[in-house]
């Protein structure tokens, strides 16, 4: 052994000294061209090439490489594979249907209105919609196209597929960021490529990705800004600050493509908090955690909200035009849109004054005028209760002639307007006279005939009884830059209040019974401070005539103009239209033949039907893969039962797992399991109409976790003896699963694209269950 070392060591010494004597002939043969390089030159040593020379010299005799820059790039062949295949199952033949489906009815006229720069109103972020219009704006789209109905053709000038384009792109990297996520739960690789898979097969992906919709938008951002917040937990320095700063970006354009993008927002704060709760155990500086904790929260409230907020000025800038929805917002937003109340306000008077003819508009919430009619309160209610049996007076909702006042000081009998006018302030007390009936707004202490805790609201007639007149107002303009200020058309938002009683006059919301025609209730309320005691002045003109029949003809011919132009700021333009949206979205419509309720998804109850050929059985379904769906429930529940008995186990002192593997069973469960009930549970408090595809977020978390709870049944058998000859049963079982899916999403596919004809057998084969709402063209 001894003599075997000595010879190794002395053919390691005569490598050494050959490597030595072939590096100084290298040395002499560079000092040699060196030097035939300087007799080319003026003949002098240049001090520079001494030195770089030295240099050189020096970095090779200790035996280091020398510097230089390389770019070395890695390209994960799993998950170009991944994306290529979504690619293909997304974008196959995605400008059929032909046809308008479903909800590209209202994201079509949409991206007309951006076209064209007229402004509209929707109850959800406009990002989604914008992404939409910048696709078709570089397919040449020019926004002519009408959407009419559900099922319309559309014609050449249509970009159909650049419009689908772009939804279809994002359902496609949904599949590879899955495996990216899953990868990041230190997860086996074949059990990321398998939630992947899940994804890709899934049909109600799939449908939503294929058309002109905004789920898929909306789930790629929120499950990127999830993997960036995940990446920056478990990231130090600027890594850890880049990596949340993409995040918070990322989950600020999730929300600002629909409002149910807020549940990821949630969930990543929670994690973040989660982060910093751990960061206490720590011997960090008190000062060290304090920085580190404001600048991540910093961090992920600033950029949400910059985006969010940068959404909507783009939003405003590109809708300078009046459209048919200007009516929602306040007068003066409608003024200051082109071509709607800005361009008929010329020579209105701004000032309210004695003898002034207005409209009078409630600021906030639903759209209606305060109006009254000829029509009495009938003398007793249903409920037994009595009235005033004065004329009735309302809030109504359409622009008509008897929503006209004349404004009155109650010591003039004149109406006409005088030079200068006699303007009214703030705190002034007038009359409101009704412009067609010239009754008087009055208010007694009587029971309102819907809300009785309120006091009713009338125009007076005098019946020769003891109940006198009681119709003075105090106006009190809420909005003042001063107190005596001008009582203005449009801009001020006055509340008035009855002199009598001091309580204000206010908007209900609640609809009177036929005899009121179901108009909407206005009482006088005693709480001033509530939002719908709020009025403001739109159609304004100056009383010229005494007559009164004259004046009805005025009135009656009159135009149902305001009376200025003001100018919003964006900050005020932008609270308002956060308002209407929260207003609008409490009052959406209820009631609709494919709606379901959250219990019925997991099940899957219900599908949708988005389209049906007009000639053909070939249609459009959103319905989902049963087998995964099915599957992805009991993978909620099995996952709750092991979350328990860890948890009781682990009381007792039994622990069951390694602590890695404990570790990344939580981590999965603070993400996953988490992430379904924050993205599904807020849907049981909606008072609204709701569909399948409102579950898609959460469902994309319980694929997710489905894939993990198998990669954990995998790692428990893996981890005890007795248990791994298990494992290939337990793999083959996995592999025929998978099979099953495979061919339940072949089976179900003519279903996300739209076009087979199907037969009525076809349907009924497809039909797994009874409440699946498929349609049949019965053909003559």
């Amino acid at each position: 052994m001894g003599s075997k070392n000595r010879l190794n060591k002395g053919k390691q010494n005569e490598v050494n000294i050959n490597t030595s004597n072939n590096f100084e002939k290298n040395t002499e043969i560079t000092e040699k061209r060196t030097s035939e390089d300087r007799e080319m030159g003026d003949g002098a040593p240049a001090e520079c090439e001494l030195k770089e020379h030295s240099e050189v010299t020096n970095l090779r005799l200790e035996g280091k490489p020398i510097q230089s820059y390389y770019l070395n790039i890695k390209i994960d062949v799993v998950l170009i594979a991944l994306l290529l295949l979504a690619l293909c199952t997304r974008l196959y033949n995605l400008s059929e249907p032909h046809y308008i489906v479903f909800d590209e009815l209202h994201y079509g006229r949409y991206v007309s209105l951006y076209t064209k720069g007229v402004f509209f109103f929707d109850a959800h972020p406009p990002l989604g919609k914008q992404l939409l219009y910048l696709a078709g704006r570089a397919a040449g789209y020019d926004g002519n196209f009408t959407f009419d109905r559900i099922g319309s053709p559309y014609n050449e000038g249509v970009p159909v597929k650049a419009l689908r384009l772009l939804p279809a792109i994002s359902g496609s990297l949904i599949v590879p960021l899955t495996y990216q996520l899953m990868l990041e739960f230190n997860t086996f690789q074949w059990t990321a490529i398998l939630a992947a898979l899940l994804v890709l097969f899934e049909n109600s992906f799939l449908t939503q990705s294929r058309f002109m919709l905004l789920e898929s938008i909306q789930i790629l951002f929120g499950m990127c800004g999830i993997y960036c917040v995940i990446k920056s937990t478990r990231s130090r320095s600027i890594s850890a600050v880049l990596w949340l700063a993409f995040g918070a970006m990322s989950l600020g354009c999730c929300f600002s493509v629909k409002y149910s993008g807020l549940y990821t927002y949630y969930l990543a704060i929670f994690l973040v908090g989660r982060q910093m709760w751990k960061k206490l155990s720590q011997k960090d500086s008190c000062l060290w955690l304090t920085i580190s904790t404001v600048w991540r929260f910093l961090t992920f409230i600033i950029i949400p909200l910059s985006v969010y907020v940068g959404v909507f000025y783009i939003h405003l800038a590109m809708l300078p035009k009046a459209g048919p929805h200007d009516s929602v917002m306040t007068s003066a937003f409608q003024a200051t849109l082109q071509g709607g109340l800005a361009s008929i306000t010329r020579g209105q008077p701004l000032h309210v004054a004695h003898g002034s003819q207005i409209t009078l508009r409630h600021s906030h919430g639903r759209t209606c005028w305060l109006h009254s009619h000829a029509h009495v309160y009938p003398v007793r209610y249903a409920d037994g209760r009595g009235s005033s049996h004065q004329q009735q007076v309302t809030c109504y909702s359409f622009k008509d002639v008897n929503n006209w006042w004349i404004v009155k000081r109650p010591e003039r009998a004149a109406l006409a307007v005088g030079s200068p006018p006699d303007v009214i302030r703030h705190g002034d007390t007038v009359q409101l006279l009704h412009g067609i009936t010239s009754r008087a707004l009055n208010s007694h202490d009587v029971a309102a005939p819907v809300s009785p805790q309120s006091q009713e609201v009338s125009c007076y007639i005098d019946y020769n009884v003891s109940m006198s007149a009681q119709n003075l107002w105090r106006v009190e303009i809420v909005n003042r830059e001063e107190e005596r200020a001008t009582w203005d058309g449009i801009r001020s938002q006055v509340r008035l209040v009855h002199a009598g009683s001091g309580a204000a006059l206010r908007y209900t919301g609640r609809q009177l019974p036929a005899w009121g025609f179901h108009q909407h209730e206005v009482v006088a309320d005693r709480a001033l401070d509530h939002r719908d005691v709020l009025w403001n002045v739109e159609e304004h003109r100056y009383t010229k005539a005494e007559d009164r029949r004259e004046r009805e003809r005025e009135l009656v011919s009159a135009e149902m103009i305001p009376t200025s132009v003001p100018q919003l700021s964006f900050w005020q333009k932008f609270v308002e239209l956060q308002y209407k949206m929260a207003a609008h979205a409490a009052d959406a419509p209820l009631g609709h033949m494919f709606a379901s309720e959250p219990l019925d998804w997991p099940l899957l109850v219900r599908s949708i039907a988005y389209w049906l050929s007009p000639d053909s059985n070939a249609q459009v379904h959103l319905i989902g893969n049963l087998v995964t769906w099915y599957s992805g429930t009991v993978s909620v529940v099995l996952y709750a039962a092991l979350l328990a008995l860890y948890a009781m186990r682990s009381r007792r002192a039994c622990e069951d797992l390694p602590s890695y593997a404990a570790q990344k069973f939580e981590d999965a469960g603070f993400v996953l399991f988490l992430g379904y009930w924050i993205h599904y549970l807020p849907y049981f408090f909606m008072d609204r109409t709701l569909f399948l595809h409102h579950y898609l977020p959460a469902y994309m978390f319980k694929l997710l976790l489905l894939a993990f709870v198998i990669d954990h049944i995998f790692l428990v058998l893996n981890i005890r003896r007795s248990t791994r000859s298990l494992n290939n049963v337990f793999l083959v079982g996995v592999s025929v699963w998978m099979a099953y899916i495979l061919i339940t999403f072949k089976k179900f596919s003519i279903l996300s694209f739209g076009n087979s004809d199907l037969t009525e057998t076809d349907l009924l084969s497809l039909r797994w269950k009874d409440t699946w709402d498929f349609i049949l063209h019965k053909k003559g």
